[in-house]
């Protein structure tokens, strides 16, 4: 067979604003047609009726953990995870050992990824030198060596003035920054949301305060120079609010949130689950429900998984010394479609949108459409399947997820990259 040809699926393309009943026709690894009746051409034809055909999911930000921390996670497993997760593309951030702040480890991980990745790689360079704020980057060698953006994801870009220079550095090489926004002297210590619960629980407490000071300032910054920047993993009504009026102001800002924080909130920490500890924290309701309106209304651009695995060693102790995390590929499209579809906030091809075309405009790539010509990264779904989050089932070397039981709607059937199967009827192909 010289090619693959996906028959009578439910075919979503937002990149063209396509969604009807289609084949989809897949050659040398790129789309070839997509239409009716289409003829196989000598091509295996694999049915699709009933299930949803749909650009490849890119996540922009997660944890491959290689080099430096294999016992958490590989370049060969976390793809898996991703690709099982219906992800084609992901983009590791920079906070390896040694840190992903020069060009031989970007070549690092593009070699790793293209001998045994089962996703595209996309590395994201550091804003700084050891990720320590002091010292730029050599931001061009970065570009060149591959990085598609820059951050010092799980700190802030350190100070005002060094947030300012990384953006008109970055901008040189048509670079996005993307900034973890915590302002550190208020999460110093903290455990969880900061409020009743957190009270309750004995746990110090990090106000959502917090986030929103970095949120403004980086969108103050982008406002004065004209440039873009990028707030990954929002999670309080406060961000949200910023980040919808500097975008009525026309100012170049765009954001993600997270699977955990459109599906959870802190009352997920239960009885000190360690697994529900992320950073930033799991939020209340009156913010979960502030984030699903900024998806719904454009305020959001993208959900991202920030997927981190951990060794259950570093979660099998006291809440506030347990890693921050949660290994998020396997289950993003269950949380999402369950949270946001399943419950009529948005439509299917919106959630689609947010999951593969948008991230991959956000990170200025080719990916994410079903386009004729374009690389055949594809994934089908079944949105009506019930699904039960298992984590250790997960591919992933981190089974720290606090969704363990968690039945929702939609499965992930077939991932294709490139035209071939790396997922086939819900298992690995690779």
């Amino acid at each position: 067979m010289s090619g693959i040809l996906l028959k009578g699926g439910r075919v979503i393309d937002p990149a063209r604003g396509l969604d009807g009943v289609a084949d989809v026709l897949i050659r040398d690894g790129m789309i070839a047609e997509v239409g009716a009746d289409l003829s196989a051409h000598g091509s295996e034809p694999v049915d699709a009726a009933g299930f949803v055909v749909a650009p490849g999911f890119v996540d922009m930000h997660c944890h491959l953990r290689e080099p430096g921390h294999e016992y958490k996670e590989t370049i060969a497993t976390g793809t898996r995870a991703a690709a099982l997760g219906g992800f084609t593309a992901v983009a590791p951030m920079a906070n390896t050992e040694p840190v992903n702040d020069n060009a031989a480890v970007t070549a690092f991980i593009l070699d790793r990824a293209r001998r045994e990745g089962a996703a595209r790689v996309l590395p994201v360079g550091a804003v700084t030198k050891g990720l320590l704020g002091r010292e730029l980057t050599q931001m061009g060698e970065l570009k060149a060596a591959g990085c598609v953006a820059l951050s010092d994801d799980g700190h802030a870009v350190s100070t005002a003035r060094m947030m300012r220079l990384a953006l008109q550095y970055a901008s040189q090489f048509g670079l996005l920054v993307i900034d973890h926004c915590e302002e550190p002297t208020l999460t110093q210590g903290g455990a969880m949301n900061e409020g009743v619960l957190s009270t309750i629980l004995g746990l110090a407490g990090i106000p959502g305060a917090a986030e929103e000071i970095i949120v403004a300032r980086d969108i103050a910054l982008a406002a004065s120079l004209g440039l873009r920047v990028h707030l990954t993993h929002l999670s309080t009504a406060g961000s949200v609010a910023l980040v919808r009026e500097a975008k009525a102001r026309g100012v170049r800002v765009t954001a993600d949130t997270c699977p955990h924080y459109v599906a959870a909130t802190e009352a997920l920490i239960g009885d000190y689950d360690t697994n529900a500890k992320v950073n930033p924290p799991l939020r209340g309701e009156a913010d979960r429900a502030a984030v699903i309106a900024g998806l719904v209304d454009g305020t959001l651009d993208c959900i991202a998984t920030d997927h981190a695995p951990h060794h259950a060693d570093e979660k099998n102790v006291e809440f506030d010394l347990a890693a921050n995390g949660i290994s998020g590929f396997e289950s993003a499209f269950t949380l999402c479609h369950t949270a946001l579809v399943a419950s009529d906030a948005m439509t299917l091809p919106a959630l689609i949108e947010k999951m593969s075309l948008a991230p991959a405009r956000v990170l200025g790539t080719r990916l994410g459409t079903l386009t004729p010509g374009a690389a055949a990264d594809i994934v089908v779904l079944d949105p009506g399947a019930s699904s039960v989050i298992d984590p250790d089932t997960f591919c992933s070397k981190g089974k720290n997820s606090p969704f363990r039981g968690f039945a929702g709607k939609g499965r992930v059937v077939h991932t294709l990259l490139g035209g071939r199967f790396v997922v086939r009827d819900g298992a690995l192909a690779v």
